[in-house]
């Protein structure tokens, strides 16, 4: 990476394109005249269509050619939905930012010009996450699975294939389609995907990236560290039934809502847990002034964040741990 010119990687579908753009206007207007270029790729995930994420090797596959052309040189940072990661990431790449979270909730979509469910179709859908919830509101519903890109699953719903289908409310909003939206759930009645919402900015170690640092949000890391520690714990994959969303209130409340699905029973178990994160960095923060009253000004910044992140992951560890410890407790009974 130079300080005149920056690639971006992408994944090709428009809403990967959209994304990424976001991020390329971002450095241009705090980078002028710095030559800022978008590399889109087609990722193993987008090429293999006929079967489900779990037949063909998970997450990863949304990130592998994304990965290399960092490792490489093609490329100076990858722009990602946090959600389609996978849960571990290589030292050598790290996340370097996340944006500020859009909106989080799942919706449901209907074929055009339609405004009622109908039941003796499929609900097109290859998440086990949104199936397991879904079911619960409507237990009449039986699935089909669906893959591709939102355009590519809308033109799929629209021909009569499916009775509906189900997307996450943010990439609706970016591509503009906010208008196909039939119904949003709320985060309670559908826990949306480990960091739904959320662009996740990745780098290679070692490089400075410190111009991308207005552009993130403190608020979305702390929160997506929370989630991610939380699938991490229980290894969740994309087509896996784990569910985690946190959210920070004004009071300092870090509040993750989890679910977890025990396969050998076939049940669920959902489940909150919170911080307050102000108390709890109370000490580190006397520690940081302490420190930066003899010229470490920066140390300040850096050892609450680290902190901050420290027990986010901890919240996530620890619900992730519970729940499981349930599901074990309704298997024995």
């Amino acid at each position: 990476m130079t300080e005149h010119n920056i690639v971006i990687g992408s994944r090709g579908s428009r809403l990967a394109v959209i994304q990424s753009e976001m991020v390329r206007d971002f450095i241009r207007e705090k980078k002028p005249g710095c030559q800022v270029e978008i590399l889109t790729m087609k990722t193993t995930g987008d090429k293999i269509l006929d079967r489900t994420l779990d037949k063909i090797g998970g997450k990863g596959l949304f990130v592998k050619e994304l990965d290399a052309a960092l490792l490489d040189g093609r490329s100076d940072l990858s722009v990602h939905s946090l959600k389609d990661m996978p849960a571990e990431i290589p030292e050598e790449l790290p996340l370097i930012g996340f944006s500020m979270r859009e909106d989080p909730r799942d919706v449901l979509v209907l074929p055009e010009g339609v405004t009622e469910l109908d039941f003796s179709k499929p609900v097109g859908c290859s998440s086990q996450r949104r199936m397991l919830q879904f079911q619960k509101l409507y237990p009449q519903a039986v699935f089909a699975p669906i893959r591709g890109n939102v355009q590519t699953r809308l033109a799929k719903l629209d021909s009569g294939e499916f009775s509906a289908t189900i997307l996450a409310a943010a990439g609706l909003k970016r591509l503009g389609l906010e208008n196909r939206i039939t119904r949003y759930f709320s985060v309670e009645e559908m826990i949306p995907a480990a960091g739904q919402g959320v662009l996740a900015l990745q780098g290679r170690a070692g490089e400075d990236y410190a111009f991308l640092y207005s552009f993130c949000s403190e608020a979305s890391r702390i929160t997506s560290l929370c989630e991610r520690a939380f699938i991490r714990e229980l290894d969740g994959g994309c087509s896996s039934p784990v569910a985690a969303h946190a959210t920070i209130a004004e009071d300092g409340r870090l509040m993750l809502r989890g679910l977890y699905y025990e396969e050998a029973t076939g049940k669920s178990v959902a489940g909150t847990e919170f911080i307050y994160l102000e108390k709890e960095n109370w000490h580190q923060k006397d520690l940081a002034d302490h420190i930066d009253d003899t010229g470490y000004g920066n140390y300040k910044k850096d050892v609450f964040e680290q902190n901050a992140g420290y027990l986010a992951e901890n919240v996530g560890r620890n619900l992730a741990r519970r729940l499981q410890a349930e599901a074990t407790a309704q298997e024995e009974r």
